[in-house]
């Protein structure tokens, strides 16, 4: 395999020079497109349907650019498929309109990149084809690219492509040719661009202001995990790599933006699986003078509109199973989560007896873990996966959310929810704690986690908690995964699938 590969690359590289003899540059500067693929077939039908079509059953001219997926000679005619952002048309090239620029096509490969000038017309087979009368060559491929054996069905014309870049883990290491291949996944890319697109609009609309807060931090926070560290030369001293915008954009509310948002990368020095990358996409937002029964009908609004966006219907399916977005979702509190489904009265068990109980579902690190953290270990373990509709799991245990306001009539309890679709956490909201002694109580208890060799709990951040002091007003806040929404909006079943480029290991 190996040396077939060596000797196509070393065969076109023998075409390139043959090109470069024959006067022909082989990577242009620009060229002067005129129409998309979609756009040329687009014009064509309409003028074939008005009767506008000339004498010779024609319409344009166009100049289209894209990339040859198929070529198929047949003597002194020429028929290729070029492809292009929007979709595929086919070339009809002759040598009779041609003269000796025809000969030129046979030092051309599947994968080059060309532009292409002629007029449109529909062959006896009912193909929308362009009948090119020039042509220049844009890019070379020395490589050849990944391209699927096409067959087609002799009877329906229809196409079926056997794909040749099966390996998931090339595809992801080589996304750039991954997505030249595969129209499909980048499609799924375009639809990320408009979940987010999306998001924008529907925040701007209502009054927020999207702001972009510190990456490199002295003091990480805002969630529970371990940080990637640098080190800053000219300071000497540590720098972590932000794992949450949280406490930078609570600062901006103390400072009087009363709705805030940024959509921007998150760094957690953790294990990559199906739903976790190192590096990922968040949306936080916080809005004043509002608390969690605020967020949770926002992210209701929020979600309902961006799957109108996408899909135009409020069912979707996501990996077979059909989810329904259609509002209000239903609301379930944490704790009574964990009896329906886990069969677990955690207000009557000890520490004891729930460290006993994670040991039994295989949870590891057990020792470390204060009773919040084995609460949401076994929720994880028991509960998760149940949870398919829209579910906001609400009113978490008090030792779960250090930036969280006590429930009201319950202080064991906070006022948070995490929104649950297809078995995992989509959103994460707060009634913000804005008591800075409070505050201070949280953390303190939290670096006690961290001396028992919790190593994801959070730290103390002297500078939060006096910008607390000064006075934050009542304020909700929410948290969305973007990639984790992108996965179930657009039906991929990883976290890699929705990411241009996952981290993945050294080859």
């Amino acid at each position: 395999m190996v040396e077939e590969a060596g000797r196509v690359v070393a065969d076109r590289l023998q075409k390139l020079e043959a090109l470069r003899e024959a006067g022909v540059e082989p990577y242009a500067y620009r060229y002067d497109v005129t129409h998309s693929t979609t756009a040329a077939r687009s014009m064509f039908e309409t003028a074939e349907t008005g009767g506008q079509l000339d004498e010779s059953g024609e319409s344009g001219p166009v100049r289209l650019g894209g990339r040859l997926v198929s070529l198929r000679s047949h003597g002194k005619t020429l028929f290729a498929d070029l492809a292009d952002r929007e979709g595929r048309i086919q070339l009809y090239f002759r040598s009779r309109d041609l003269g000796d620029r025809f000969a030129l096509l046979d030092l051309f490969d599947i994968g080059d990149w060309v532009g292409v000038e002629g007029r449109v017309f529909r062959t006896r087979m009912g193909e929308v084809t362009v009948k090119v009368s020039d042509f220049e060559l844009l890019a070379k491929s020395v490589r050849p690219l990944p391209f699927g054996k096409e067959e087609v069905d002799p009877e329906t014309g229809e196409r079926r492509v056997h794909h040749g870049f099966a390996d998931i883990e090339q595809r992801y290491r080589q996304r750039y040719a991954d997505l030249a291949v595969h129209p499909e996944v980048r499609r799924v890319f375009v639809l990320r661009a408009r979940i987010v697109t999306t998001i924008r609009r529907f925040l701007d609309e209502r009054g927020f202001i999207e702001v972009e807060t510190p990456i490199l931090q002295p003091l990480y926070g805002g969630a529970s995990a371990r940080p990637f560290t640098t080190h800053h030369n000219a300071l000497d001293m540590p720098l972590y790599l932000r794992i949450a915008d949280e406490l930078y954009l609570k600062r901006l509310i103390v400072g009087g933006f009363e709705r805030v948002y940024e959509i921007g990368k998150d760094f957690r020095n953790e294990g990559i699986d199906r739903t976790h990358n190192p590096e990922f996409t968040m949306l936080e937002l916080y809005q004043a003078f509002a608390d969690y029964g605020d967020m949770m009908d926002l992210v209701e609004q929020m979600l309902v509109t961006v799957v109108d966006a996408l899909h135009g219907t409020r069912s979707i399916s996501f990996q077979g199973h059909t989810i329904d977005f259609t509002p209000p979702y239903r609301r379930l509190p944490f704790l009574e989560a964990l009896q329906v489904y886990g069969g677990l009265d955690a207000t009557t068990m000890s520490d004891d007896d729930l460290a006993a109980k994670a040991r039994s579902l295989g949870v590891e690190d057990v020792e470390t873990m204060g009773r919040g953290k084995l609460l949401d270990e076994l929720f994880g373990e028991l509960v998760e996966e149940h949870l398919h509709d829209p579910v906001f799991i609400t009113d978490y245990p008090r030792e779960l959310s250090p930036l969280a306001k006590p429930k009201r009539g319950d202080p064991q309890l906070v006022e948070r929810f995490e929104l649950m679709i297809a078995g995992r956490e989509i959103a994460n909201a707060f009634s913000e704690l804005n008591d800075p002694f409070d505050q201070r109580e949280r953390f303190e208890a939290q670096v006690a986690l961290r001396a028992r060799g919790d190593e994801e709990a959070q730290q103390l951040d002297e500078d939060y908690l006096r910008a607390l002091e000064y006075g934050m007003p009542p304020t909700g806040g929410v948290g969305i995964g973007i990639d984790r929404l992108t996965m179930l909006l657009t039906d991929q079943p990883s976290i890699r699938d929705v990411i241009l480029f996952p981290t993945m290991r050294p080859e």
